[in-house]
């Protein structure tokens, strides 16, 4: 996983998804994971401007849980 540098020699992996980084770890197109989202089948992405990200932690809980839909959690 990508981590991001942030005083010195010290690293932290980010807090909020990219698409593409959500993707990667479900191995799906960045397309699905837009028709997951929008079918309550994932968890809801965060809306910051144009930007759209999901909380690393939800999206791991989301895996751990066994990609349980939305709107059954």
């Amino acid at each position: 996983m990508t981590k991001e540098t942030l005083q010195g020699n010290a690293t932290t992996e980010a807090l909020m998804l990219t698409v593409e980084k959500v993707a990667a770890m479900i191995d799906c197109s960045t397309r699905h994971v837009y028709r997951l989202e929008d079918r309550g089948e994932m968890p809801r992405a965060v809306r910051l401007g144009n930007c759209v990200r999901w909380p690393r932690a939800v999206v791991e809980k989301w895996i751990e849980e066994g990609c349980p839909p939305r709107l059954a959690v």
